[in-house]
């Protein structure tokens, strides 16, 4: 075994997916929690709430749905008004199906944006320039 560490791409995409298609399997209804205040992220902002937004991206609510290596996009009608949302993958909160919640919540993967700012990848912070204190979770509904 060699001691060189191997650069992999993010997973996000592949788990995005591969959960899609399962909760679709399973006769669910997909639905996604995306970070809204990611950059780049396309979403109707009337529906944001506390910074977040939950989406169903089931076929029957969603056109076109496209979920990339980089970005998850599709054609929607929000109030009955048509538009084009784009969700950069590292936006994507959680992923999970309506019916029962069964999915999965991502977390910050190492070299990506620190969603809380900053801009920096969280592998590159300082220990001292992390926040201290406990976690915190919040249920989405």
């Amino acid at each position: 075994m060699s001691d060189m560490t191997i650069a992999m791409t993010s997973s996000r995409p592949y788990l995005v997916r591969a959960l899609n298609e399962w909760i679709l399997d399973n006769d669910c209804t997909p639905y996604i929690v995306v970070d809204a205040g990611i950059q780049g992220v396309q979403v109707p902002t009337e529906h944001v709430a506390n910074g977040q937004i939950v989406l169903n991206i089931s076929p029957g609510a969603v056109r076109g749905l496209v979920i990339g290596n980089g970005a998850l996009e599709f054609s929607a009608r929000f109030g009955g008004v048509p538009m084009q949302v784009f969700i950069p993958l590292q936006a994507v909160m959680a992923i999970y199906a309506k019916e029962n919640g069964e999915g999965m919540v991502f977390g910050s993967e190492p070299g990506s944006p620190d969603p809380e700012g900053g801009g920096e990848p969280r592998s590159s912070r300082r220990a001292e320039d992390r926040p201290n204190g406990r976690p915190t979770l919040k249920v989405v509904k």
